[in-house]
């Protein structure tokens, strides 16, 4: 029944490599609970106090919140693909409520730094200078994910549109606009690309130095190396500039769902933890347009 549950995951929900490969995990630990502590009891018939009993077990082995909710999402969401296709009378884990967890605010770069690490400073003049350059601006200037900046195609790029269509989570497609500075830097890109690599190459839009598809660590490498000229803030990822990339949307007035609709979430809840960022500018406003302030 896992993998009946995994298959659905994989081809109508259009589920992402890692979450089926996080989903499996956890539905394999569970069952291993099971096993060990019910050995009689099928995964599908799982009650509500097995669920109960696998997060004190969990919780007794130093999981932190977030990680026992993570789990018990897993289940919810295996539960009721049982129920819709009529495998179980009643969903267990309809009783199951979620952990109190603290959530940390996300990192971000100031925009001083940002700005002197794409305006002032100077990056090599060779190819891989400049695909480094593109690829911090992108991740700043579009707030894409890793993952959709790796598989990033030149087809899906439109430049005299200004804008280029991100492939996200699912499947699920989206337009993000480009200002003129980020049109520019990707036509000179594509152009010197053109002078060192064969047509092979023009696939996707960001390659390494011998003209293959970047990868996940070469780009996280390249991030790191230029966040740690600039900031001194603990987390310096590719993730971290996703964040700045919303955090200065919201610092300067966009709207919270229009933030939503461009970091590709599908619900408002997982945007709004940059309005927590933002209570500081909010501050200031207050300061200056309030009459008492």
């Amino acid at each position: 029944m896992i993998d009946s549950f995994l298959k659905f995951l994989t081809y109508e929900k259009r589920a992402s490599e890692y979450t089926i490969t996080s989903y499996k995990k956890d539905l394999s630990q569970f069952n291993a609970f099971l096993r060990y502590h019910a050995p009689n009891t099928h995964i599908i018939y799982a009650s509500h106090e097995d669920i109960r009993a696998w997060i004190v077990d969990l919780i007794s082995r130093k999981n932190t919140a977030r990680t026992v909710n993570r789990k018990v999402s897993t289940l919810r969401s295996f539960f009721k693909f049982l129920h819709q296709r009529g495998h179980i009378k009643k969903n267990p884990t309809h009783k199951v409520k979620a952990l109190k967890a603290k959530y940390p605010l996300p990192s971000f770069v100031q925009v001083k730094e940002i700005f002197n690490l794409l305006d002032k400073h100077e990056f090599p003049s060779d190819f891989p200078g400049l695909r480094d350059r593109l690829l911090i601006e992108l991740f700043y200037g579009t707030g894409m994910r890793l993952s959709e900046m790796t598989h990033l195609r030149t087809s899906q790029v439109y430049l005299e549109e200004k804008n280029m269509k991100i492939e996200g989570k699912g499947k699920k497609e989206r337009i993000i606009p480009c200002y003129d500075n980020l049109v520019l830097l990707i036509e000179k890109y594509i152009s010197e690309k053109g002078k060192y690599f064969d047509k092979q190459s023009d696939y996707y839009l960001l390659v390494t130095n011998k003209g293959e598809q970047c990868y996940p660590m070469m780009v996280y490498r390249t991030v790191r190396k230029y966040l740690d000229q600039f900031t001194t803030i603990d987390k310096r990822s590719p993730h971290v500039l996703r964040h700045t990339f919303a955090t200065h949307l919201l610092d300067n007035g966009a709207d919270l769902n229009a933030i939503k609709d461009l970091l590709g979430h599908a619900s408002l809840a997982a945007t709004q933890i940059y309005t927590h960022n933002s209570l500081d500018q909010l501050k200031q406003v207050f300061e200056k347009a309030h009459p008492k302030a």
